[in-house]
């Protein structure tokens, strides 16, 4: 699977240690940065060129971190096609993709620590969206709504 990941100064030491282990689990991974730790960064820069890969496919799923993950979640969730999920638990971090077809992971770098973090990213990637037909209504609605609010 090819994931994306990217964080700001907030995020940036926990996205350094999920890098080395998400590669090392056999993940091949895109970094849209930050790739220096720099105080003064903006969120946006880095977790929208994540989010618009993700929604072109270029990526399968996308990890967004900043300090709180609130941030990296309202910024991920403006590009059409994203469904990004703010997750500091594990039955979250699985339901958000079984049920809605979640497939931006983000997350309060300064919130978590590493080994839950990667818990729940583990959690994350190895979810499947059911494809239950109410899911599948439910997450339908959300892209009309989606294609109205962009063509507006």
């Amino acid at each position: 699977m090819r994931v994306g990941i990217a964080s700001d100064h907030g995020g940036f030491s926990l996205k350094e240690q999920v890098v080395l282990l998400l590669r090392n689990a056999g993940y091949e991974v895109e970094d849209f940065g930050a790739h220096q730790l720099s105080p003064g960064d903006d969120y946006p820069d880095y977790i929208i060129p994540l989010a618009r890969a993700v929604a072109a496919g270029k990526v399968e799923r996308g990890v967004a971190l900043c300090g709180s993950g609130v941030g990296a979640s309202i910024a991920a969730n403006k590009v059409a096609g994203v469904r990004a999920g703010l997750i500091h638990d594990v039955f979250s971090a699985h339901q958000g993709v079984e049920d809605d077809d979640m497939n931006v992971f983000c997350l309060g770098g300064q919130v978590i620590g590493p080994a839950l973090a990667w818990e729940l990213i583990e959690t994350f990637l190895n979810a499947h969206f059911s494809s239950a037909v109410r899911h599948k209504r439910r997450v339908d609605k959300v892209k009309t709504l989606e294609m109205h609010e962009v063509a507006h």
